[in-house]
């Protein structure tokens, strides 16, 4: 069944034929948006998050193809499916080399539209957990931003096996932009002009992965109605990028260790033998070694994937880039959601340093658009960071100078234990109160989480002390 939280998009100029396809989709659980034209679909995911988009080729205005381009640009890595009719498969095929996700013919089959859109919308749901930024900075190169030793390292690699066929196993925890390593290689390589192709082995069923690598021809299974090309023919002479390699079947990577050390396949059903000149580059967040050591992946694919390893390092061993990304998506955020918002303060800039990141850039990246939808004013405050950040973030401490400390060498007068005691603490708490007011612009509900008191506790106890409270106070 599929997730009902996933929302796809489908432009298509006949309207009897976006009822059909919109009712097949609800009824798999999706929520469905319809557009008659590439426009009005551009104009709807300007507006919502859409999870797959499912185009016509032909349609007037915004064709099939433009739509295509301009998603990529615009929204990368949302999955394109392409809706043509047999004529023009080969346009389909040229689409898919041109980045779409998969395509369908017409009349289509009901079992493999609700296949691709399933894959699609699981793909989606895979390249959401990658940071992908767009826009690339001063301080960052092939799209990765920041300076640490950990990144330039992966700079060099990449300078340095770009130009060259050799099969590349990029390694890393979810959330680091693996996926950008992969393109980087190729748009930094003589095959840059041709084909990138991606697949994520996660988002497809264990039985179909061997038809969504070689391909198929007509009649070879159920719902077979044309023939279709694999991934590794549709990236014949440019880059293939398997990420999650670690999710390919035990029983598959036989026929993967062929075409890798052959360069040739068969198509499902087929009898031809297909020759191909793919660079292929792979990625995994497991421990291939562990799986192998398992006996769940074999000993010789991964030593024939594992030509030049590259490690990708999680966010937590790249500190210093810390600082730089989230300036980064300040600036992006603020523009994306027309927001006032120009800066983190230190406080919060200390607890983003502080936090682990467990998701990496990716969390990074939502943290501060969330961040920066609620912030009020133009600078992003603790309290505007969620509390999994808060938490990991000490309270402020204020060093106070009692009383008795105030003259060097002064001694604390003799007198009653209880009042001497009783005085010392009004001091010290209304010297607390004082400053943390004074670091909070007089907001009183910031002051009380300071100091880790209930707001009502901070106002009886300035009451007490005869600390007056701020006429307008913020929550």
């Amino acid at each position: 069944m599929s997730d009902p939280s996933r929302t796809i998009l489908v432009a298509d100029d006949e309207a009897n034929l976006r009822k059909v396809l919109a009712a097949m989709l609800r009824r798999e659980g999706y929520e469905v948006l319809t557009a008659a034209d590439g426009w009005e679909a551009v104009t709807l995911m300007a507006h919502r998050r859409v999870d797959a988009l499912l185009t016509d080729l032909k349609m007037p205005g915004l064709d099939g193809l433009s739509l295509l381009e301009r998603t990529s640009r615009e929204h990368p890595g949302l999955p394109v499916v392409m809706l043509t009719a047999h004529g023009t498969v080969d346009t389909a095929v040229n689409a898919m080399k041109l980045g779409a996700f998969d395509y369908l013919t017409k009349p289509f089959d009901k079992d493999e539209l609700q296949l691709v859109i399933a894959k699609a919308a699981e793909a989606s749901r895979l390249a959401s957990r990658e940071a992908l930024p767009q826009s690339t900075p001063a301080n960052g190169r092939f799209g990765m931003i920041g300076s640490s030793p950990a990144l330039q390292s992966v700079f060099h690699t990449i300078e340095k096996v770009a130009a060259s066929p050799s099969t590349v196993l990029v390694t890393g925890e979810s959330g680091t932009g693996k996926e950008l390593i992969a393109s980087a290689l190729h748009e930094n390589s003589p095959r840059k002009e041709r084909p990138f192709i991606k697949i994520n082995c996660a988002a497809i069923p264990r039985q179909l992965i061997e038809s969504e690598l070689f391909g198929y021809e007509k009649g070879a299974f159920t719902g077979a109605v044309s023939s279709k090309p694999g991934r590794f023919e549709l990236a014949h002479e440019g880059t293939l990028f398997l990420d999650e390699i670690g999710e390919i079947p035990l029983e598959m990577q036989v026929k993967l260790l062929r075409v890798l050390q052959e360069s040739e396949f068969e198509r499902v059903g087929g009898v031809s033998t297909t020759r191909v000149d793919v660079r292929l580059v792979a990625a995994t967040n497991v421990d291939l070694e562990k799986l192998v050591e398992q006996g769940r992946f074999r000993e010789d694919l991964y030593y024939r994937l594992n030509v030049v390893p590259l490690h990708l390092p999680p966010l937590r061993d790249r500190r210093d880039d810390i600082p730089l990304l989230v300036d980064h998506f300040v600036d992006k955020y603020q523009h994306r959601l027309n927001k006032a918002v120009t800066r983190v303060d230190d406080a919060a800039r200390a607890a983003l340093a502080r936090y682990t990141w467990p998701g990496n850039i990716r969390e990074l990246e939502n943290v501060i658009e969330r961040a920066a939808l609620f912030c009020e004013g133009g600078v992003i405050t603790v309290d505007e960071l969620p509390n999994a950040l808060r938490e990991s973030s000490p309270p402020v401490r204020f060093e106070v100078e009692s009383p008795a400390s105030a003259a060097p060498g002064a001694a604390t007068p003799v007198g009653p234990l209880k009042e001497i005691v009783k005085q010392h603490t009004e001091s010290l708490e209304k010297d607390l109160i004082k400053r943390a007011l004074e670091e909070t612009n007089g907001n009183v509900t910031k002051a009380a989480r300071k100091l880790e008191i209930s707001r009502k506790s901070l106002q009886n106890k300035m009451k007490e002390l005869k600390l007056r409270e701020p006429a307008a106070d913020e929550p």
